[in-house]
């Protein structure tokens, strides 16, 4: 149907905002109150209170004195609802044991499903359980009287009876409080070693939501490992069984919220029944009845805790709108059903969640429409508007979120959940129709999952092909400031489409930016860099080294802890197929990531040592080398391999090490590569018993390298003759940001920089390239923020600031961004981000010893150390900006900048010539000393 000119357009008006205020403002202020005491909230809910009566009483009723009453009484409503949340959350009874890390016996109600979280090197699994504490005792005194309390605390548990606790089941445990990080109601964290005692049943829906999830899981069990993984996340929101890397390529291409409970899935549910009820021709009481009975089984189903209750209101009232053809009616809708959810639970306030289900929800009522409208005015046919529409409008409100938590913008997730969205919906049904009839009809589940799998395999090659496209995320900063930059970007836009002028600029504006960066961003990222003869990266607490062998191929040695970095290191480095994977030793620091090397690569063959400890590491490699059909080979000493011009040579170890230390670190792989003249050893592992035996065998000319990778993460066990004999001119550290080892040593960082070895670590300098020109070797290094673990260990989270105050980190942030606002604005002087803030009456390099004698003193740091952090937080507020930019050198052409220092934005490189890396610019590259004359 095409639209004439005489038709009436339809209502663009804008909706009642009263409602819309108060919710904001009620979602506001309880963000605000989680961050302060009791007292606080209270005394700015009174002054919202005695402002409103004021306003409602001078202003009127009616206009947008309606509106500033209703954001007054929205300030009330949030900051009494928080308050004796709050109070509860700060009392003495779990406060000060939590201040104290006292070791209690405790009475808790399981709140949600254990989650576990990602298992650290060399440590046993840990599960996160999200619990209400309801009677805490002293466990040095048996004798002392339980003490009744209601308050929210995390409990890490070590055992693994706790992956088995179901929501509602009550329990007994013992374990070491400590305070929370602050910013929700969570009162304490408990870490309990030893299992739960069972103190009853979980409730009998729960059990049952219990069994249905545990039936699909199985029924999905037979099917291939991506698929079959993703369909409990499609249907129940179950992603215990995800694989870690395509949850890393939803992230890449927005499909994330796929596998999350969601008001889609809610709609899409309430949604099949309704259109079942119809062509059955029910009676509308009927079909409402069947509605409401489905919404409270798919709730009950998902887990009724209130992030599913919210999903489910929020898809409730996403299906009225849409069934009504009113979306101006759903917006007050909407904004009493998030002020009921506030006041109700403010911890949701805090939740991100809860801020992509509204934002999301408020896409599709005052976007979808107005975008879906203005395409069937230029004659787009309906489907096809509203295909376009609505995943657009629901992208654009919920970028912002999605930006500030993980740091990049995606350019395909408009085009990634228009072609995804066919398959959502019949993955769905079957996956719950599936769940639905597990406990009595396991075949016809296993049936069901089986016609899921088909459109699950879609969404996993979308998500797969998506986030392998150039240029597919773009890097965006992180946190708040990077949220309401992306915020003020896109409110900018949306009011400049309302005018015809402003419209185009923009487009034209989007058009460049895209058509420019997304190029230069492929082309000449500088990344990997021309001329590489090692890569190290920057996986956390762990080593995965990459040697370039021709165009797509590399040789790694090691994996790292996590797949999902693996993968990631190896595609950004664009390595397509792996001649050869060298494992040094089974540690899960250097084997965690195997599944991620081999994920979408040919893998020719494994060199692994003889000696197979830990077991769980070897089982790691082998499973996953049988998966492939690649051979797991023996590396004995001595032994050499060539592939491409890359020689290698395996130096150690010499023979079986035995009541060492620790015998794998010591029965590490030891291998030298040679390219163009350059040695490269690599050392995995190996501590002072190995070295010593190098050094006993082999003469110092075998053991000399330009590149050294210093074994163990730069630890303290290093025999000081086997450096020397090595004499590095560069030394890579591949350690993780703030790891409980204390890795690397000082010591052993001071000792080799005295000896004129460029020393550079992925904890702070990101990935690491060693490349080659002329006869010159330089480091090129990318900084990047170290991936964050699932949850903090158990008992090393910190209390908030006394008097609800942010933490210096966040003061500087804000600092940062004002100043670049006010300096951009002004136009008298330039400013940025990267990395040249000083404070003004701070020495350089001060913030750095300060943090370094921070992490190293502990509770020991003296009373100067204490009063020069108090002082430099305090000067965290007082920035100062260049006054100018550097002049950039172009891509490529590192080695011909002469200049004391030269940088740009991404796909610029910088250089600086002096031998200690300047804290100013990223990337850098470095000048050293030329490879030795072999001849």
């Amino acid at each position: 149907m095409q639209i004439a000119s005489g038709d009436r357009l339809p209502d663009l008006r804008l909706p009642d905002l009263r409602l819309v205020a108060l919710a904001l403002a009620t979602w506001l202020s309880a963000l605000a109150a989680l961050h302060f005491h009791a007292p606080a909230a209270v005394a700015l809910a009174g002054t919202a209170s005695l402002a409103a009566a004021v306003a409602w009483r001078w202003l009127g009723r009616t206009g947008w004195a309606a509106v500033l009453v209703a954001i007054l009484l929205g300030v009330a409503c949030g900051g009494l609802a928080t308050a004796p949340r709050v109070a509860a959350r700060d009392a003495d009874p779990v406060a000060q044991p939590a201040h104290d890390r006292a070791r209690v016996t405790v009475e808790l109600t399981v709140r949600r499903d254990p989650r576990q979280l990602s298992q650290d090197a060399g440590r046993p699994p840990t599960w996160l359980v999200p619990a209400w504490l309801h009677r805490i005792a002293a466990a040095s005194d048996p004798a002392a009287r339980a003490v009744r309390v209601r308050a929210r605390v995390l409990v890490f548990g070590g055992d693994p009876q706790w992956q088995g606790l179901l929501p509602g089941q009550r329990v007994r445990a013992t374990g070491r409080l400590g305070p929370p990080d602050g910013g929700d109601l969570t009162a304490a964290v408990l870490s309990a070693a030893d299992p739960p005692e069972l103190l009853g049943q979980p409730p009998w829906v729960q059990r049952a939501a219990g069994s249905l999830r545990a039936g699909l899981q199985a029924a999905s069990a037979p099917l291939p490992d991506q698929p079959g993984g993703l369909l409990p996340g499609l249907a129940v929101g179950d992603v215990s069984v995800l694989d870690p890397s395509l949850s890393s390529d939803f992230d890449r291409t927005g499909l994330s919220h796929l596998v999350a409970v969601s008001g889609a899935n809610v709609a899409i549910v309430v949604g099949c029944v309704a259109l079942l009820a119809g062509a059955a021709r029910a009676p509308r009481s009927l079909t409402v009845c069947l509605c409401a009975a489905a919404l409270a089984g798919f709730v009950v189903l998902c887990r009724a805790d209130p992030s599913v209750l919210r999903a489910g209101a929020m898809g409730a009232i996403a299906l009225m709108a849409l069934a009504s053809g009113r979306p101006r009616a759903a917006m007050p809708a909407l904004g009493a059903t998030v002020t009921g959810l506030v006041v109700l639970d403010p911890q949701l306030a805090g939740d991100p969640g809860m801020a992509m289900s509204v934002l999301a929800t408020g896409g599709l009522l005052l976007l979808a429409p107005r975008w879906r409208d203005a395409l069937r005015r230029r004659r787009v046919p309906r489907g096809a508007a509203e295909a376009v529409a609505i995943p657009a409008a629901a992208q654009v409100a919920v970028a912002p979120v999605i930006a500030g938590l993980s740091g990049q913008v995606s350019l395909v997730a408009v085009a990634a959940n228009l072609v995804a969205t066919p398959a959502v919906a019949p993955a769905t049904v079957l996956g719950v129709l599936a769940a639905v009839i597990s406990p009595v009809w396991r075949p016809g589940a296993e049936l069901l999952a089986w016609l899921a799998s088909w459109p699950a395999w879609w969404l996993v090659l979308v998500a797969r092909y998506g986030a392998r496209v150039p240029g597919a995320a773009l890097p965006w900063p992180a946190g708040l400031a990077g949220a309401l930059l992306l915020t003020a970007l896109t409110l900018a836009a949306l009011v400049a489409f309302r005018h015809r002028r402003l419209r185009v600029l923009v487009v034209v504006v989007t058009v460049a930016v895209v058509a420019g960066a997304v190029p230069v961003r492929m082309v000449a990222g500088g990344w990997p860099p021309v001329g590489m003869l090692v890569a190290a990266c920057a996986v956390g607490q762990g080593d995965l080294l990459v040697l370039p062998v021709g165009a797509g191929q590399a040789v790694v040695v090691d994996t790292g802890p996590d797949p999902v970095e693996a993968d990631r290191c190896l595609r950004d480095l664009r390595v397509r197929s792996v001649p050869l994977l060298v494992i040094s030793h089974f540690h899960a620091d250097h084997v965690g990531g195997v599944e991620g090397v081999f994920q979408d690569r040919r893998v020719a063959a494994v060199l692994a040592p003889d000696w197979p400890e830990p077991a769980a590491g070897h089982d790691q490699v082998t499973r996953a080398a049988s998966a492939s059909r690649t051979p797991v080979l023996a590396a004995p000493a001595g032994s050499a391999y060539r592939v491409g011009e890359l020689a290698l040579t395996v130096l150690g170890p010499p023979h079986r090490f035995s009541g060492t230390r620790s015998d794998p670190n010591n029965n590490s792989l030891v291998v030298r590569a040679e390219r163009d003249g350059v040695r490269i050893l690599l050392t995995g592992d190996a501590e002072q018993e190995l070295q010593r035996a190098l050094l006993d065998r082999l003469d110092s000319g075998q053991l000399r390298a330009e590149v050294l990778k210093i074994a163990h993460h730069g630890s303290a066990y290093q025999e000081p003759a086997f450096l020397a004999a090595v004499d590095p001119a560069v030394a890579l550290v591949p350690v993780g940001a703030g790891n409980r080892h204390g890795h690397p040593d000082p010591a052993l960082l001071d000792r080799l920089e005295r000896g004129g070895t460029r020393v550079l670590r992925t904890d702070t300098h990101g990935d690491l390239a060693v490349v080659r020109h002329d006869d010159a070797l330089a480091v090129v290094t990318r900084p990047r923020r170290q991936p964050r673990p699932a949850g903090p260990p158990a008992g090393t989270q910190r209390s908030p600031p006394a008097g609800g105050a942010s933490p210096p980190a966040a003061r500087a942030t804000i600092a940062r961004w004002l100043w670049i606002g006010w300096c951009w604005s002004s136009g008298r002087r330039s400013c940025w981000p990267c990395g040249r803030w000083r404070a003004r009456s701070r020495p350089p390099g001060r913030a750095q010893r300060t943090s370094e004698g921070r992490q190293q003193g502990g509770a020991q740091r003296s009373r100067a150390v204490r009063r020069s952090e108090r002082r430099a937080q305090r000067l965290t507020r007082r920035w100062r900006c260049a006054t100018s930019r550097p002049p950039r050198c172009r891509a490529g052409r590192w080695p011909s900048c002469s200049a004391r220092r030269c940088s740009g934005g991404p796909g610029w490189w910088s250089c600086d010539a002096a031998r200690t890396p300047a804290r100013t610019w990223s990337p850098r590259c470095w000048p050293t000393r030329p490879p030795r004359n072999r001849t």
